[in-house]
């Protein structure tokens, strides 16, 4: 081994399940910037968006970065029940806040999400983190293909679910959860380690205008674009949040991963309702047996807030290292 490839730090294999949305591609754009993360692939499924336009938004996302990650197409509504409206108000209506359609040049992966998912968590068993910061369908899908894959995955970091703290869709349920509540309760069901990154944490942590404006300062094509887009989100929760700011919710899924110190976990055995006026709670439920999920209880927001601003102020320097080692190699 050569003393260059000993010099390189460790990156964590991850595939990021995914319905870009303004807070995705805010997660995306920190995942391709951050050294310690490699993004293996990004699997879509409906809820900010309709799957077709998640598939669309990633492939866009993945080329505005310069980066090298495959992308598959997943489902487009839920495992048994109707599909709920997509959250055009809150993330615009094709995803991207104001902007238009995007037209990426690069096509999706042939393979539906699941059979993807299945084939390159076998072939980097044990190496790769599944982040889903959409409805957990694809991951439902999974484990339905293959049973036998709890054995090969390394964890799942879900945005999503709440425990302790008030719905955001419902006074009962999160909006990931709530979109598929029967594909959480099989994610949550499963003999593998979940980690669950929900409202309980992710309510505490906002930006605001003035952060966004520091990003585009340091990186004026990406971190421009991210401030852009942010704008329409930050017009969304002004009315909840009584300034003009948003919540990170996905960025904080991946920060987990990344920077887990900065969350206290609990380890809760959870069940989630699937019909009825609760449907959607995510709720302890000792009796089933079930494996603990270790649920995030605590946060220092703080410090996600400022880790997740200093690495979208490196987005533009990493483009152009990546554009740079391509035309090196090429």
């Amino acid at each position: 081994m050569s003393s260059q490839t000993q010099n390189q730090p460790h990156r964590q294999k991850i595939i990021v399940d995914t319905d870009p949305g303004i807070d995705d591609a805010m997660a995306l754009h920190f995942a391709f910037a951050d050294p310690r993360l490699e993004v293996v692939g990004l699997t879509t499924v409906f809820g900010n968006v309709f799957v077709e336009q998640a598939t669309r938004n990633a492939l866009f996302l993945i080329e505005q970065a310069a980066y090298s990650a495959d992308v598959a197409g997943g489902a487009s509504h839920p495992l048994t029940m109707a599909m709920n409206p997509p959250s055009h108000h809150v993330h615009g209506p094709e995803g991207l806040g104001a902007l238009a359609a995007v037209t990426p040049s690069g096509m999706a992966d042939p393979r539906p999400a699941h059979i993807y998912l299945s084939e390159t968590c076998r072939a980097h068993s044990g190496e790769i983190i599944l982040c889903p910061v959409g409805p957990l369908t694809n991951i439902a899908a999974l484990l339905d293909y293959d049973p036998e894959i709890i054995k090969h995955v390394k964890k799942v970091v879900i945005m999503g679910g709440t425990v302790f703290h008030r719905g955001n869709v419902t006074p009962f349920a999160e909006a990931n959860v709530w979109n598929d509540p029967h594909a959480a309760d099989k994610v949550f069901a499963a003999d593998w380690q979940v980690e669950m990154i929900g409202l309980d944490v992710t309510q505490q942590i906002t930006c605001d205008a003035a952060d966004f404006a520091g990003v585009s300062v340091s990186a004026p094509e990406i971190g421009g674009f991210l401030t852009d887009i942010s704008d329409f989100y930050m017009n969304f929760y002004e009315g909840l949040l009584g300034q003009h700011a948003c919540l990170i919710h996905d960025p904080a899924a991946v920060i987990a991963i990344t920077d887990p110190h900065y969350f206290t976990f609990d380890e809760i055995p959870l069940r989630v309702i699937a019909d009825g006026e609760e449907v959607g709670a995510t709720i302890r439920d000792d009796a089933l047996g079930r494996r603990p999920v270790r649920v995030a209880t605590a946060v220092d927001s703080e410090g996600v807030r400022k880790t997740f601003l200093d690495i979208c102020k490196e987005t533009d320097r990493m483009k152009k290292s990546r554009i740079a080692a391509a035309s090196q190699q090429g």
